[in-house]
């Protein structure tokens, strides 16, 4: 139950951890052009405490839900009453003032090309359904979870052991029902090592345990382990296909729901908790998952802050294109107001997500430990 919290805190510590790096790809660009940054903030304040070094407050704030960067002049607002600063954003050239919007999400890109090369330099399996069809002649089936005092855990079975004589899921629901109170022997791999282990399945578990008290999940090697001079490649290729796919499949996802078909099948909604539940879970499939997922993250998370909504960074992007276009800024009372209205928006979605999806599925994850 320790080391399923410790994971927990880690998932989360991970999430934060893109955030401070979406938010360096502002505050490193925004330094390269000479721009004041007035903070770099680790979580939302209330601060805990902050240290000055040169003219940026690097601070760290109770809120832990990402981090934040405050650039002068980024609201637009011309400072010492309109006089030239150099120093401010809203004075620099708009494609200098796009690179350090965009700074953020390719900051995201980045971190996912780093991500995917060491999944490659290791090679990892990842989780697949028994409806694939493909030629999976490697796929197994893994144990995530044991129930407390279910015929599994008193038989010994352990988290990451792969039962030998199954390729589906579904093989071994079906064998556990057909064999419901006889005593069943399992060959599983433990570590590399083959152990045969005897159970009994139960008739009538209790709710939402199964008849053997297992949650399992079938894997296949779908990244194959690649010399570390070639995993780069590799990683930077994936990166480039799975932006592609994400782009589509988000398109998809759009597509139903303002059609009004509901989201596509297997899609979740998620807020920053219900992904830290996510990211927990796929820690138990072994480190070369836990970073694909990351690494997964990153591309969702930069593709949907270049979405044109107003509190995103597209939205600023929109902001600055219509500048170019007409010639002069939009006015800095007119943006901030639309701001605040999407970004008020953006918070409920988020409060109601946390509430109808996330909370539960924490709950379930302790409950499981």
């Amino acid at each position: 139950m320790i080391f399923s919290i410790l994971v927990f805190v880690i998932a989360f510590l991970a999430l934060i951890a893109l955030m401070v790096i979406h938010e360096f790809g502002h505050f490193i660009i925004a330094k390269k052009f000479g721009v004041h940054v007035e903070e770099f903030g680790i979580g939302y304040p209330p601060r805990i405490f902050g240290k000055k070094f040169g003219q940026t407050l690097y601070s760290i704030n109770w809120i832990p839900l990402g981090a934040f960067v405050r650039i002068k002049g980024e609201d637009g607002q011309q400072p010492n009453g309109g006089l030239e600063d150099v120093k401010s954003f809203a004075n620099l050239k708009i494609w200098k003032r796009v690179l350090i919007v965009v700074g953020g999400v390719v900051a995201f890109w980045i971190a996912a090309i780093i991500i995917f090369s060491v999944v490659f330099a290791i090679g990892t399996d990842l989780p697949v359904g028994d409806q694939d069809v493909q030629d999976l002649a490697n796929a197994k089936v893994v144990v995530t979870a044991i129930a407390q005092n279910s015929p599994a855990q008193k038989a010994g079975l352990k988290v990451g052991d792969v039962l030998l004589q199954f390729k589906k899921v579904a093989d071994f629901q079906s064998f556990t029902k057909t064999n419901a109170d006889k005593q069943v022997n399992l060959e599983v791999n433990r570590a590399g090592k083959t152990i045969n282990l005897s159970l009994t399945p139960r008739s009538n578990p209790p709710q939402g345990q199964g008849s053997v008290g297992i949650a399992l999940q079938r894997t296949a090697t779908l990244i194959e382990k690649s010399a570390w001079y070639k995993a780069p490649v590799r990683g930077a290729v994936y990166t480039w296909n799975a932006t592609v796919d994400a782009v589509k499949g988000l398109y998809l996802m759009f597509s139903n729901l303002f059609s009004g078909k509901g989201a596509p099948q297997g899609a979740e909604f998620a807020g920053p908790i219900g992904i830290t539940v996510f990211l927990a879970n796929a820690a138990s499939y072994g480190i070369g998952f836990f970073l694909y997922f990351i690494g997964m993250i990153c591309i969702f998370v930069a593709i949907f802050n270049l979405l044109p909504i107003p509190a995103l960074d597209g939205g600023k992007l929109i902001f600055l294109l219509l500048e170019k276009i007409k010639g002069k800024p939009v006015s800095p009372k007119v943006e901030q107001s639309i701001t605040a209205v999407f970004f008020t928006i953006l918070i409920c979605l988020s409060l109601f997500v946390t509430v109808r999806f996330d909370i539960p599925r924490v709950v379930d994850f302790f409950k499981s430990l």
